[in-house]
């Protein structure tokens, strides 16, 4: 059985903080989506036995239509690793085709993020 659980809970502060080391003060905020007045979907998991943490989260440039989803990774022993699951690409818009296509990002974002920790066979768990 495995140790990786969902934690549906705020984003961890851990990802702020080694995003920050990493990347320079002040890069971080992009990545908790309840400071955002529209809320955007958001998974994360912990390792119970290692400490190790991922999430998914959207990010966007400065142009806040375009957005796309990012899987972070924090290996136990520090830093914080950006997977690549690919173009998880989208508008943000209220329309209904926009919402489809964020959708489907999101949720190619988290299959990618659950075969990172699950393996390729065992993502639906």
């Amino acid at each position: 059985m495995s140790a990786w659980r969902r934690y549906d809970s705020p984003l961890l502060p851990a990802f702020n903080e080694r995003f920050e080391q990493r990347w320079g003060k002040g890069t971080a905020p992009f990545l908790d989506p309840e400071i955002h007045a529209q809320p955007l979907p958001r998974a994360q998991w912990i390792n119970a036995d290692t400490g190790a943490a991922l999430a998914v989260v959207p990010v966007w440039t400065d142009d806040e239509n375009n957005r796309s989803f990012a899987t972070f990774y924090l290996p136990p022993a520090g830093d914080i690793w950006l997977l690549r699951p690919g173009s998880t690409d989208y508008l943000e818009s209220p329309t209904t085709q926009h919402v489809i296509l964020r959708n489907q990002a999101f949720k190619k974002a988290v299959d990618y993020a659950k075969a990172f920790i699950y393996g390729p066979d065992d993502h639906d768990i």
